[in-house]
């Protein structure tokens, strides 16, 4: 690896990337930019693709959060957080070797972020260095310890030009097909929204179960479980399409303790 770094941009906020873009072009000798992403699934094709040297990711993005993003990477680069999280979490994620910038990015702040990459690329430890890089499952988990939990009440979902919320209990479930997630709503309309299944499942109160690895369902829309094989169940919803999903086999214990059956 060698001077000025490849270097990618991921974050969903055009002025957190131009900002960073603006800091970064005044050290022409250390980052070249070649390419932004404004989510983590973005982010995820990018990084294949482009191999960079370095990446500044932010956090909590929509389709892949940043962790969801590296826990899929086949190829590690120097990873630089570029957060909005408080001092207490940056002290947390300091004490696992990472790097990151509290946002608004300040010029300062960067240099000795280019000092730490400096010691990196000099003493030619990257390969080290991503060997042992903290596992992403570990620090989401980190971060959940250290954020409050709010209490949801709807779903935002983008219409066009505009953003709907959909109250949780006008949800009949959730569903994941190939990288995206959908809702349901109980009369039969489809919304694509910005999570992850993993994500939902963390964040929607207990009236919500997730049935499979690609779907969540709303307890009080669920109108018949119906034994199925290989251990699932059949579970049918009262939305307007009467939807019947069916369980995955390892989920069937969840299934019976939240329905109490």
């Amino acid at each position: 690896m060698t001077f000025p770094l490849k270097t990618i941009l991921i974050d969903d906020e055009a002025l957190a990337i131009s900002r960073l873009k603006r800091l970064l072009g005044k050290q022409p000798d250390v980052f070249t930019v070649i390419g932004e992403a404004a989510n983590g699934a973005e982010g995820l094709a990018l990084v294949e693709a482009q191999r960079p040297d370095v990446i500044f990711l932010d956090i909590e993005m929509p389709l892949l959060n940043g962790f969801e993003m590296l826990a899929r990477l086949t190829y590690m680069p120097l990873v630089i957080f570029a957060t909005a999280y408080d001092q207490y979490a940056i002290r947390a994620f300091e004490e696992h070797s990472i790097d990151y910038l509290l946002k608004p990015i300040e010029g300062e702040r960067l240099e000795r972020t280019i000092h730490k990459i400096r010691s990196v690329v000099e003493l030619g430890s990257r390969s080290e260095s991503a060997n042992h890089f903290p596992n992403a499952d570990n620090l989401f988990k980190l971060l959940e310890r250290m954020q409050p939990k709010k209490e949801i009440h709807s779903i935002s979902v983008k219409t066009g030009d505009k953003i709907k919320l959909i109250p949780l209990p006008d949800i009949a479930f959730f569903e994941a097909e190939d990288k995206y997630v959908f809702l349901s709503t109980t009369d039969g309309q489809k919304f694509l929204t910005s999570y992850t299944i993993t994500t939902l499942a963390e964040k929607l109160p207990n009236t919500f179960v997730r049935i499979s690895r690609s779907a969540l369902v709303n307890v009080h829309r669920i109108s018949e479980v119906v034994k199925h094989f290989d251990g699932k169940f059949l579970i049918v919803l009262s939305d307007k399409k009467s939807t019947k999903l069916t369980s995955g086999s390892t989920y069937a214990d969840a299934v019976k303790s939240l329905l109490e059956i």
